[in-house]
């Protein structure tokens, strides 16, 4: 059996293409700190920036489309201009000598209907979210059912995923 010992987590990591200067990872947070444009900022890339000791950052959650949004100021990369944003982010990472991941996210039943114009958050199944009320635009709201998807919609949903992982 091979010893592990601590100082393995600060060596570097090849797994294909990929190399980590290390293999230590920060897991994704929840941030909030896009404003309502959705748009990668200074402060953000600040944020990973100083965090990039680690070999690898994984996003936010960062939302596919505008039917994807559920969280007040989360990120988006579902416009040029969201995806243009985040190279600010991604530069500032690379130049500590660390790798970035995208957190590719679609909220479904946890959204709301005010981030929608009033139309209801899609969700695979209209079955209610249950548990403490959803932070909003219109300040905490309780879950609502959310309308089920339509098979011919779900194309859709991927494609949508597809144009975010590209922008990335």
């Amino acid at each position: 059996m091979t010893t592990v010992t601590p100082e393995a987590l600060l060596e570097p990591f090849q797994l294909g293409d990929l190399r980590l200067k290390n293999r230590v990872v920060l897991a994704p947070l929840t941030r909030a700190r896009a404003g309502s444009e959705r748009l990668a900022n200074p402060l953000m890339a600040e944020y990973y920036a100083q965090r990039a000791g680690a070999g690898l950052l994984i996003t936010e959650a960062t939302t596919v489309s505008a039917q994807g949004n559920g969280w007040i100021h989360s990120p988006g990369i579902y416009t040029d201009e969201q995806g243009s944003a985040w190279r600010q982010v991604v530069d500032a990472v690379h130049a500590q000598g660390s790798r970035i991941f995208l957190q590719l996210w679609h909220t479904g039943r946890a959204s709301h209907s005010s981030f929608h114009g009033g139309e209801l958050p899609v969700a695979p199944s209209a079955i209610r979210l249950e548990g403490e009320d959803l932070h909003t635009p219109d300040g905490k709201q309780p879950y609502e059912t959310p309308r089920a998807l339509e098979t011919e919609e779900l194309p859709g949903i991927v494609a949508d995923y597809a144009a975010a992982a590209r922008r990335a």
